[in-house]
């Protein structure tokens, strides 16, 4: 997915998801119990598939899912009129639950807000480069770390908030087109949730931006405890 990457390690990402429409990858998403995925709301589309297992798009790895979508619930406050993109965040119910075991596998959500300079890994199939795009079979990884949120208001003024996480790296790795909606992990935990950046990608001084889960905490539990 990733700008500055590499091939992931296979299945090292168990919580993956791909967003299909038809045949097309439209997002990632993340695997948080086996009926929900939480990915980005500017990810919605009136309908899609849920691949799981996946590390190659093409070759039928052996732990690969196909889930059929129950609901997609995008953040109240969440506006896709706008080109703000405060509360890009999405929760999706899978229609029947994913079978879990090494390949598939949930991931925690975080119970704290990250720490400015904290490491972590961002995964995708999204473009890896930019701006002509040019898009990986295998699931790509990348590191990058969490940047202050001022930095961040500098080179992307008016458009960042505290439900946002900035993160990149000095030499360019970052998320792209077709990475939204992945995760941002964190010390082994879901701290963010892939949600845009600078087009190109990959401008060392303008990191990527992602849904800073910490504060939608409430909004996650309420909705996935009310639909059980």
């Amino acid at each position: 997915k990733v700008l500055g990457g590499k091939e992931c390690e296979a299945h090292s990402q168990p919580w993956q998801s791909a967003l299909f429409q038809g045949d097309r990858l439209v997002c990632g998403g993340v695997l948080i119990d086996d009926n929900w995925i939480i990915t980005a709301a500017h990810c919605k589309k009136p309908s899609y598939t849920v691949r799981l297992g996946d590390h190659s798009l093409h070759k039928k790895d052996e732990p690969e899912q196909e889930k059929a979508v129950a609901q997609s619930i995008p953040h109240p406050c969440y506006n896709s009129g706008s080109d703000n993109h405060n509360h890009d965040l999405m929760l999706i119910r899978l229609r029947s639950p994913a079978s879990l075991g090494p390949k598939v596998k949930p991931i925690n959500l975080t119970d704290h807000c990250p720490r400015v300079g904290q490491k972590c890994t961002i995964s995708g199939w999204g473009t890896v480069t930019s701006p002509q795009e040019n898009f990986p079979d295998t699931l790509n990884c990348a590191e990058v770390e969490v940047f202050p949120l001022k930095q961040c208001e500098d080179v992307y003024p008016g458009q960042v908030s505290e439900g946002m996480i900035c993160a990149g790296d000095t030499r360019g790795a970052d998320s792209c087109q077709g990475d939204s909606g992945g995760p941002l992990v964190c010390d082994g935990v879901l701290q963010g949730i892939t949600s845009w950046g600078s087009d190109p990608c990959g401008k060392p001084q303008r990191p990527g931006v992602y849904t800073n889960l910490c504060r939608y905490l409430d909004w996650i539990k309420k909705t996935i405890g009310s639909k059980g």
